[in-house]
């Protein structure tokens, strides 16, 4: 089994694999950084200083209007935390886009696998047939 295992890590699908996770999760933080700290700010601003990770609808308990959303959640109220899901698909969305954009350059850069050889065209089978039934 321990040769099965060290067989299966070292393999280069695996350590490619385990780098992309690293990779994917770094650049993770980076999208929800980019997100929170420059793009919602802007958005908010736009809609006049509306801060959309606070926005919330009380499903059951008793929270003052206007309490934060991580103090009304500590306080024991079951939230709708729709602002926070508004901001993790604008997350999603760029990462998507930014993944998009990385696929599509490899894609250019990579060189085109060289094209089947041509096979003979409809008349020659035509020709090539015709002669067949002459002889």
């Amino acid at each position: 089994m321990m040769s099965e295992f060290k067989e299966f890590i070292a393999k280069g699908n695996v350590l490619d694999l385990a780098v992309g996770v690293i990779i994917g999760a770094a650049f993770g933080k980076i999208v929800t950084s980019l997100t929170d700290d420059l793009i919602m700010p802007v958005v908010g601003k736009i809609f006049g200083g509306l801060d959309f990770s606070s926005k919330y609808i009380v499903l059951s308990g008793d929270v003052a209007p206007g309490t934060p959303l991580d103090a009304a959640r500590k306080a024991g109220a079951n939230v709708l935390a729709y602002g926070s899901f508004i901001t993790a698909v604008i997350n999603f969305l760029i990462m998507a886009f930014v993944i998009f954009q990385i696929v599509r350059a490899a894609n250019r850069a990579m060189p085109s696998a060289p094209a089947a050889p041509a096979g003979p065209t409809e008349v020659e089978l035509l020709a090539e047939i015709r002669d067949s039934l002459k002889k």
